[in-house]
């Protein structure tokens, strides 16, 4: 792939001028431009790509981008090169959301805007057949945003956790309140917070990542991708819903210093892999080519005769 992108320089080095300079443009500009806070965007946003702000998981990003380029790359050298004036419009885009983000000191609009140059560079520079391949990859560049501003959606998970964990409690006898995000013995011998960590944004955030890359390997149908992605959003706040309800569980049975301490901090371990594998499972549920049951068993001449 390298000596296919060292002929096509050579091929075009007008072209392949003007790439260089663009990226050198976007790497001023996105990593060393001292745009918000002080920082450049990058470095900004790597900053909040920890485990307080559950999204430490957007550091696989660059790889993830990288994997989905080597995976592509038969495709991506054997689409026919010819750039398209087309390309200009997601340019435009992403250029426009750059400047109101410098007018408007708002380093996420500026991130924002970073897929759709992306696209519109291969778009304008190899053509259509090039830009539809990476298309994907260049979309997980929305998950190097950080949410931490979206406390609205933190705030309603936090409740849907609280609700469905008073429910399940319920159902096997645990008498248990809640005031606010918070849930309560009833005889008020211990007590959990629902935080913003432990709403399940981290895990509902990671689930739909994994997933997204999972069905543009394996899945071709957009229904079935769009099917699998909405269920994987709803196993991980499933998921994360069961492992608050295991800390109650545990704290009934006389242990809450140590289902709100160690089991509280490594029970994600557990349920991640738990809901991811529920997705897996989900996928080849729906994947299953049900019609060969429905076949007929094949009878032999010999059966046929036997029975005549």
């Amino acid at each position: 792939m390298v000596l296919a992108g060292a002929r096509w320089c050579r091929e075009n080095p007008l072209a392949a001028l003007l790439f260089a300079s663009i990226v050198g443009t976007l790497i001023y500009f996105y990593t060393i431009l001292p745009l918000y806070a002080g920082l450049p965007i990058s470095q900004w946003a790597w900053l909040r790509y920890l485990p307080e702000y559950n999204q430490e998981h957007s550091k696989l990003i660059p790889f993830l981008i990288v994997f989905l380029i080597w995976y592509h790359r038969r495709e991506l050298l054997a689409a026919p090169k010819q750039g398209s004036n087309l390309g200009l419009i997601p340019l435009a885009v992403g250029i426009a959301c750059y400047v109101l983000a410098a007018r408007a000191v708002q380093a996420r609009l500026a991130l924002f805007g970073l897929p759709f140059i992306a696209v519109g560079l291969v778009l304008y520079l190899w053509g259509p057949r090039t830009a539809r391949v990476m298309l994907f990859p260049s979309a997980l560049l929305f998950f190097t945003i950080p949410l931490g501003a979206i406390e609205q959606m933190t705030f309603k998970l936090q409740f849907v956790v609280t609700g469905l964990v008073g429910f399940l409690s319920g159902l096997i006898g645990i008498e248990i309140y809640a005031v606010g995000t918070t849930l309560k013995a009833v005889d008020d011998s211990w007590g959990f917070d629902i935080a913003e960590g432990c709403s399940g944004i981290r895990s509902l955030i990671a689930m739909v990542m994994i997933t997204a890359v999972y069905v543009h390997l394996t899945q071709r149908q957009l229904w079935k991708k769009g099917t699998i992605l909405a269920a994987s959003a709803l196993f991980a706040i499933i998921g994360n819903a069961g492992r608050v309800f295991t800390i109650i569980v545990l704290a009934k049975l006389g242990f809450p210093k140590f289902a709100g301490g160690v089991y509280h901090d490594f029970s994600g371990f557990i349920f991640f892999p738990i809901a991811l594998s529920s997705m897996l499972l989900f996928s080849r549920i729906l994947s299953f080519d049900y019609r060969q049951w429905r076949t007929p068993l094949q009878r032999s001449p010999k059966q046929d005769s036997y029975d005549r």
